[in-house]
């Protein structure tokens, strides 16, 4: 059992590791208007088709109320899509944002993880 154990964790360790990714990750925007924009690239590095859903939270993870083109769709194996994300001010002169890419990368498994992967943006606005 244990010599079973040893084998499964270095076949585990010696497999390639894939990870979800978006870029840019981090980013400032100033904005003259009362929202500011953003173009994220979420990316699917694995094999196969996934679903992709596109969410913007504020600083403490509360939903925020943006407008995201397009929010959900599926993204083609080892593919990257531009998505646009405008993030309202709500009367701020500045505002911090989380835009996530969120996915299952496996949904025909018996077991479902979630996979998350979040940037975080600083919009100022400017009169």
């Amino acid at each position: 059992m244990l010599r079973s154990l040893a084998f499964l964790g270095l076949a585990l360790a010696a497999s390639p590791a894939f990870a979800q990714s978006m870029s840019p990750m981090r980013g400032e925007v100033t904005s003259f208007t009362d929202a500011f924009a953003i173009r994220v690239f979420p990316s699917n590095p694995y094999n196969q088709k996934i679903r992709i859903d596109i969410r913007v939270y504020d600083q403490n993870f509360q939903p925020v109320n943006a407008k995201i083109a397009p929010n959900s769709f599926m993204l083609g194996a080892e593919a990257s899509r531009p998505v646009l994300v405008v993030v309202p001010f709500d009367g701020n002169n500045e505002r911090k944002v989380r835009i996530c890419t969120e996915s299952v990368p496996f949904p025909n498994e018996q077991t479902q993880i979630k996979a998350q992967i979040c940037g975080k943006f600083l919009g100022q606005r400017r009169f």
